[in-house]
């Protein structure tokens, strides 16, 4: 198995959405790409709660605040989805729609 090796730290500069896809704009000239299924928070929010975020860590991480999601730029590096358990995601739209 191999281990991804960075040469540096690779910080986000900014976030765009499709309809179905995160979109992560790297310092480094890189554009990466992953499903926004991935991510089931970003998935049930609005355009507008995806689209208010803050870069976190000079872009080290990704946080939405109206959606509660942290994502780091090294858990997308690596390919790794949401690790939110489903009794969790329901708690938290269960409180969503309590609001």
């Amino acid at each position: 198995m191999s281990t991804l090796t960075l040469e540096r730290e690779t910080f986000a500069r900014s976030v765009g959405f499709t309809s179905d896809a995160m979109v992560v704009y790297l310092d480094d000239g890189r554009t990466l790409t992953v499903p926004l299924a991935w991510y089931p928070r970003l998935s049930i929010g609005t355009p507008a709660e995806r689209e208010h975020y803050e870069l976190i860590g000079g872009g080290e991480g990704i946080h939405w605040p109206d959606l509660d999601e942290d994502i780091s730029v090294e858990g997308i590096l690596a390919g790794r989805s949401s690790a939110e358990s489903s009794d969790s995601l329901t708690r938290w739209l269960d409180k969503r729609q309590e609001a």
